[in-house]
């Protein structure tokens, strides 16, 4: 009978994940237990059509459930003044503590000031260019954004036995997408014999309504020098691959240096789009990381300093874990179970 791999160990066996220890999990084990009260803490989303910051809510909702706290989401829906207004609004109602899903500490500078004098924890989710106790926050939950990017490039430079002709997606209003990008095009740069076609700076909030558009100008303007696409976010391709079909270019293959959402899993486990795949965040596991953040600072304890590895994931990688979530195997929530609960 053959061996079921492990959805989770699978990755380590193909190369595509950087192993873990044995036991599979190499965050945190010890920590402060679960802090006393029924904290309220406002998880604020930039846009929660984001698959990545979904992902990171629903991930943090279910260990705030089994922490007792009070969690009231806002979903900014792409909007700054929205944005603003629930952060003013969670400061207002003295939240204990706000998420910053998915936007940058620095764009609120006075309301993050706002609320350091109101004594709020602040804990971000792609907060920030980079992982870990960054200005304004306690700690900013996400993977290494320029490992995220190496792995879509190269990829890409696999895929076109490095002959790729690349095009980038971009959202410059966030410094995690321009690192990102900044690294992918250097990436592909130093490929000799790839061609740095351009990158193309588009809202993910607008992409829905540009892309149609935007894909008849760059077909225009490229023609067959351009063969592959990387992004930012998988939000891109969820809206490029009719339009590229209805431009007769069926031909391109595109990468996401994203979150792994949802609908792009699906899509490339289906093989029904031209994205071949998307580098994934654990979003349960950051989640689950947030809320043991949070809890860290009521202890008036340090952050983890953990940090949580990126995964490729491609059509054969997919079919293999079936249905499961991309971390399932991965125990954080027994971790941090035991860390939270310990006698």
């Amino acid at each position: 009978m053959a061996m079921k791999i492990p959805g989770l160990l699978l990755l380590f066996a193909l190369g595509l994940a950087a192993p873990l220890h044995a036991a599979s999990w190499d965050g945190p084990r010890d920590g402060p237990a679960r802090q006393p009260g029924r904290h309220k803490i406002t998880f604020i989303a930039q846009d929660l059509r984001n698959g990545g910051i979904g992902g990171s809510y629903r991930g943090f909702a279910s260990a705030a459930r089994l922490l007792g706290w009070q969690v009231e989401v806002q979903d900014a829906q792409g909007s700054s003044v929205l944005l603003r207004k629930s952060f003013a609004d969670a400061v207002a109602t003295h939240s204990d503590g706000i998420i910053l899903g998915g936007f940058q500490a620095s764009d609120l500078a006075d309301e993050v000031a706002a609320a350091q004098r109101a004594h709020i924890v602040l804990v971000g989710w792609h907060a920030a260019a980079h992982p870990g106790v960054v200005s304004g926050l306690f700690f900013n939950v996400s993977s290494e954004p320029l490992e995220v990017a190496r792995r879509a490039a190269e990829h890409v430079i696999a895929d076109s036995h490095g002959k790729a002709g690349v095009v980038i997606f971009n959202d410059e209003r966030f410094d995690i997408a321009n690192a990102k990008t900044r690294f992918m095009q250097e990436l592909i740069q130093r490929c000799s014999g790839c061609r740095m076609l351009e990158v193309q700076n588009l809202p993910l909030n607008h992409a829905d309504q540009r892309m149609e558009a935007v894909v008849q100008e760059l077909n225009r303007r490229h023609g067959r020098r351009w063969t592959h696409t990387l992004a930012i976010n998988d939000v891109y391709f969820d809206e490029m691959n009719y339009p590229l079909l209805h431009a007769g270019r069926a031909d391109i293959r595109n990468v996401s240096a994203g979150d792994g959402s949802s609908k792009a899993i699906h899509r490339i486990r289906a093989g029904l789009s031209q994205q071949l795949a998307t580098v994934a965040e654990p979003l349960g596991a950051q989640g689950w990381q947030l809320a043991d953040e949070m809890n860290r600072a009521f202890a008036g304890a340090k952050p983890s300093g953990y940090v949580s590895k990126p995964i490729l994931l491609t059509r054969t990688v997919l079919q293999q874990l079936g249905e499961q979530d991309i971390d399932a195997d991965l125990p954080y929530q027994q971790a941090y179970r035991a860390i939270w609960f310990a006698r």
